[in-house]
């Protein structure tokens, strides 16, 4: 099964999200319900190193936070742009629970994510969508006031990969301590 540990979204703001879901040729856009804040990727695991995840995820002990989200940008490799995200902002919190989650995924025998952490939602991926295109679909919405929420869990979700695309089942959710 393939893994990944991530911050659920408010209902109200994945549909706000899945407004901005148009205006560019060649992107996959991310259905909905798939909308998240991934905090690390695992990838293909048996059902014993799932158990093991799902074990060390378990111990962590971290603070709700507030979690703003607003703005769009973009990745590239190359020059190429390949995803467009929304922008979040949650200070050093979401930074301290990422840290908490890669020590429990590494400590599980998986290696070290090989890239620096980023928090955002992938609004969509994109395979051919010329560049001045993307500049001007990021440069229209970048100020999006997407909203803001509690972040009082992170979740273990399984990927299912299909031919309409990916679908993404909560496997498990482990609270966040109460804001103070």
């Amino acid at each position: 099964m393939r893994l990944f540990v991530g911050l659920p979204l408010p209902e109200d703001l994945r549909q706000r999200l899945a407004g901005l879901g148009a205006g560019l040729p060649g992107a996959r856009w991310v259905a909905s319900d798939n909308l998240h804040v991934t905090l690390r990727f695992i990838g293909d695991v048996d059902d014993g190193q799932a158990e093991d995840i799902d074990a060390a995820l378990a111990t962590i002990r971290a603070p709700a936070f507030g979690v703003t989200v607003g703005g769009v940008g973009c990745f590239d490799r190359g020059g190429k742009v390949h995803t467009v995200w929304a922008g979040v902002e949650a200070g050093v919190a979401i930074s301290h629970l990422y840290e908490k989650v890669e020590s429990a995924v590494v400590r599980t025998g998986f290696a070290p994510e090989g890239r620096k952490f980023k928090a955002h939602i992938t609004l969509a991926r994109l395979r051919g969508t010329p560049a001045h295109r993307v500049g001007d679909y990021i440069q229209t919405r970048q100020g999006f006031p997407g909203g803001s929420f509690v972040a009082e869990r992170f979740t273990l979700f399984r990927s299912h990969l299909g031919h309409a695309g990916a679908h993404y089942e909560a496997l498990v959710d482990y609270p966040l301590d109460a804001m103070a």
